[in-house]
């Protein structure tokens, strides 16, 4: 059954499954997770205290943000989750947060970046060289984005991870500039990473199945023009990014992080319009290339989402139709020159 309450739906966000339950009984140390305070940051570090806790295992997990938003860090702290609040582009309060065998890095900037160019680079590029100064002796799973393919056309099958790199705008281009700051530590200084390629992952108060839906339930066109993306169910991604830790290595390992399907966003509209009743409005007409990640290798080494894209777009028809909570950060999927 989908989730009805937002208590409900963050217990099924941060549930663990059994693989994380058996990574947090075999791997040593405490857990720092930093930017935590993002869409995703909250609910993946829940879980890896929920997954220490059912494993048996004694451990630290430190979420470490600049905790803006009200509530985050409170809630955290109830789940048994420390909390840092931090300013992680002061350079001595990256030098004087704990130490911490395993990092999860999830900071960054995305939506604002344009117009915000400098502050963009500063996040994405400049900051993750300092966490790996701070951090060149513990494991890292670093997030990051399958914008730094560009598009690709439909019938290629989704980029795969060895394929070559074309970031489109600042954002992307940031982006690899992050992961290439990470490689770097990892070859000179021998830090074990694992580069985590996320392709949209889908909370049902976000993600790009909730940005059709809500056109949809509101009467208003579906952009096709991007005419085909792929997600995973936000809970599936906290998991196989926990699991990332176990694969992270020198030089970086790289990883693929999306759901089993490619989706036409057609489709997925006319879908949502049966679920809703409604009749689908279509604007512009669909480009034969698109943003699109192959996640092969995530499923061979990491494993493969519980949850089914149907039974996902079953539960955001759902949350929207009920008047779900949003967070009203739409993806800007739709996006085709990496404008955010």
């Amino acid at each position: 059954m989908p989730p009805e309450t937002l208590e409900e739906l963050e217990e099924r966000l941060s549930r663990p499954t059994p693989a994380v339950i058996d990574l947090m009984h075999n791997l040593p140390g405490d857990i720092i997770v930093l930017g935590a305070a993002g869409k995703m940051g909250p609910s993946l570090a829940r879980m890896a205290k929920r997954a220490s806790d059912e494993a048996g295992t004694k451990r630290r997990v430190l979420a470490v943000s600049r905790f803006r938003e009200a509530g985050v860090a409170e809630a955290l702290l109830q789940h048994g989750v420390e909390v840092i609040g931090s300013d992680l582009l002061d350079t001595n309060a990256v030098a004087y947060l704990p130490h911490a065998p395993n990092v999860i890095y999830m900071a960054g900037m995305k939506f604002g970046s344009t117009g915000q160019e400098p502050m963009t680079w500063a996040m994405n590029a400049w900051l993750p060289g300092l966490v790996c100064e701070r951090y060149h002796r513990s494991r890292i799973a670093a997030f990051s984005t399958g914008n730094v393919y560009g598009l690709v056309p439909l019938e290629h099958g989704g980029s795969k991870e060895e394929d070559a790199l074309h970031p489109a705008g600042e954002y992307a281009m940031s982006c690899l500039g992050r992961e290439r700051i990470f490689q770097h530590f990892s070859q000179t200084r021998g830090t074990p990473v694992s580069l985590i390629r996320l392709n949209y992952a889908c909370d049902l108060r976000y993600g790009v199945m909730v940005d059709i839906a809500q056109k949809v339930w509101d009467d208003e066109p579906v952009d096709v023009r991007m005419g085909h993306f792929n997600t995973i169910w936000q809970g599936d991604a906290n998991a196989l990014a926990l699991l990332s830790l176990a694969k992270a290595q020198s030089p970086a390992w790289t990883v693929n992080l999306t759901g089993t399907a490619t989706l036409s966003v057609r489709e997925v509209a006319q879908r949502f319009g049966e679920l809703f009743g409604k009749a689908v409005q279509i604007e512009g007409k669909e480009a034969p290339d698109a943003l699109l990640s192959n996640p092969y290798r995530s499923f061979v080494e990491l494993g493969i989402p519980f949850v089914r894209d149907e039974e996902l777009t079953e539960w955001v028809a759902s949350w929207v139709s009920h008047g779900g909570e949003s967070l009203g950060k739409p993806t800007h999927f739709e996006s085709r020159d990496g404008r955010y």
